[in-house]
C-alpha cells in the first residue's frame, strides 16, 4: 500500500462501513491491476529484445515461464484475500463483543 492509500484508508473511520468495505475492495483491485501492468512490463522487457513478425523459441519460453509465474502469483494473491476476506468478520465480532 503507499502513502496516498493508507492516508485516504486511515480518514475511512468516520464512513459508513458499507462504503468503508466497497473502498477497500475498490484499492485492492486497484493494486492488483497495478500488479498486472508490472507483470506485464516486466515480462515485456525481459523477453522481448526486439519486436520480429514471430516469437523465436527463447522468446516464447520465456513468455510462457513468466505467464506461469504470473498465474501462480495472482493465485496465491486471491487465495490470500479470500482468507483475510474470511477471517476478517470473525476478528471485527471479537472487537465488538
Amino acid at each position: 500500500m503507499d502513502a496516498s492509500s493508507s492516508s485516504s484508508a486511515a480518514g475511512l473511520g468516520s464512513v459508513d462501513p458499507q462504503l468503508r468495505h466497497f473502498i477497500e475492495v475498490e484499492m485492492q483491485k486497484q493494486r492488483f491491476q497495478q500488479l498486472v501492468h508490472q507483470m506485464t512490463e516486466l515480462c515485456w522487457e525481459k523477453c522481448m529484445d526486439k519486436p520480429g513478425p514471430k516469437l523465436d523459441s527463447p522468446a516464447e519460453a520465456c513468455f510462457v515461464n513468466c505467464v506461469e509465474r504470473f498465474i501462480d502469483t495472482s493465485q496465491f494473491l486471491l487465495n490470500r484475500l479470500e482468507q483475510t476476506q474470511k477471517y476478517k468478520p470473525v476478528f471485527s465480532e471479537r472487537l465488538s463483543d
